[in-house]
């Protein structure tokens, strides 16, 4: 079934209408913006800072000990990481500032640190957000090699062993995009017309994504050999570690947000139409978890509060904590899901379980959809 043929039931739409005039009163009545504010500039500030003061302590010859460097690889990683979960995701969901040239400028820090933000705009705001859990819609829960993340994938028998193996594919995420997903989603994403409604084209985005790919590659590879007295093996591996950890923390913040137990897997009927509202289908679909770990939240760009990302995506992530106070009393009020999971502990076991149920032979399972039911 075609994206354009899929829509939402319209049944109850008093509970988003409630809720989005709560929150906006929230921000009217404390005089506050939606997008970012000191602690967002800081944060900024903090990730970038993160992820380039170890490449230039590297690049500026600190120290030729070989562990040390590889150290310093490793924070770039949690930089990384950090860019894409605060900076780059408010800005290109333009949640970062009121001015669209600044979340386009700072949605490009995507592009800087090896992956292409178009395509991350189109998998990630259009279809994800969209289309939450639903299958060969949503392609963040699309057949990914030997990773079964929807009910209505295809089950193969490795799919047995995915919750021990997975964990260790995770890594791969951003290896992957940075080398081949890019190349291939902008092909499939012009041929499906879905560049042409973000008014861009193949020729605009490829010019960018080489130019930019070029420089990463430049800045990552090249600078290092022709200042340091290193092999490219040695830059091979630190460049493999920093990737590694950015991918899988990544993927272990994103993943538990709905393949995990009790979120759905909606299915559209035979008319297209799915079993709810488009609110409603994101509360259906989505869990946050580790609500009160300040720390551990300030580092994933407020990302654990999902249930508040997906209503609210065009609200910088700052403000979540705040918000999901309305929005937990609001789904309670009106009788619909609010997903938590305690800690992020508790999360991971819970995704760990549902990996195990989605590797299990489909005619020995419940189908996973009626968990939610």
């Amino acid at each position: 079934m075609s994206l354009r043929s899929l829509q939402f039931a319209k049944e109850r739409p008093e509970f988003f209408s409630t809720l989005n005039q709560r929150v906006n009163g929230y921000f009217k009545t404390n005089n506050i913006d939606k997008t970012a504010n000191t602690e967002m500039v800081i944060k900024t500030i903090f990730m970038f800072s993160l992820y380039f003061t170890p490449y230039f302590l590297i690049i500026g010859g600190i120290t030729t000990n070989l562990w040390i460097l590889f150290g310093l690889c490793i924070l770039m990683g949690f930089g990384k990481a950090g860019i894409g979960l605060s900076i780059m995701h408010d800005a290109n969901h333009g949640a970062y500032s009121n001015k669209a040239w600044v979340n386009n400028f700072l949605g490009y820090s995507l592009n800087l640190v090896g992956a292409h933000m178009m395509n991350w705009k189109i998998q990630h705001n259009v279809l994800h957000h969209t289309y939450t859990n639903v299958h060969d819609a949503d392609e963040d829960i699309s057949p990914r090699g030997v990773l079964r993340l929807s009910p209505d994938s295809k089950w193969r028998p490795i799919h047995r062993f995915q919750h021990i193996y997975g964990w260790l594919l995770y890594g791969l995420m951003t290896l992957v995009w940075t080398f081949t997903k890019d190349f291939y989603r902008v092909f499939k994403y012009h041929q499906e017309g879905l560049l042409a409604r973000q008014k861009s084209s193949l020729t605009k985005e490829l010019a960018i994504m080489i130019f930019s790919k070029l420089a990463y590659f430049a800045y990552i590879f090249v600078i290092p050999m022709l200042l340091l007295d290193v092999t490219f093996t040695q830059v091979l591996v630190g460049f493999i570690a920093m990737h590694y950890l950015a991918g899988f923390i990544l993927a272990i913040i994103f993943q538990p947000a709905h393949v995990i137990e009790g979120t759905a897997y909606p299915a559209p009927d035979e008319t297209g139409t799915l079993e709810n509202n488009w609110a409603i289908h994101q509360m259906r679909t989505t869990t946050n978890f580790g609500r009160k770990h300040r720390i551990f939240s300030w580092y994933v760009g407020g990302l654990n509060y999902q249930v508040e990302h997906h209503l609210f995506p065009n609200i910088c992530h700052v403000h979540y904590r705040e918000i999901s106070k309305i929005v937990e009393a609001t789904a309670n009020e009106f009788g619909v899901p609010y997903q938590s999971k305690e800690t992020f502990w508790e999360a991971i076991k819970a995704h760990a379980r549902q990996l195990k149920t989605l590797g299990k032979k489909p005619s020995a399972v419940q189908h996973v959809t009626a968990m939610a039911a």
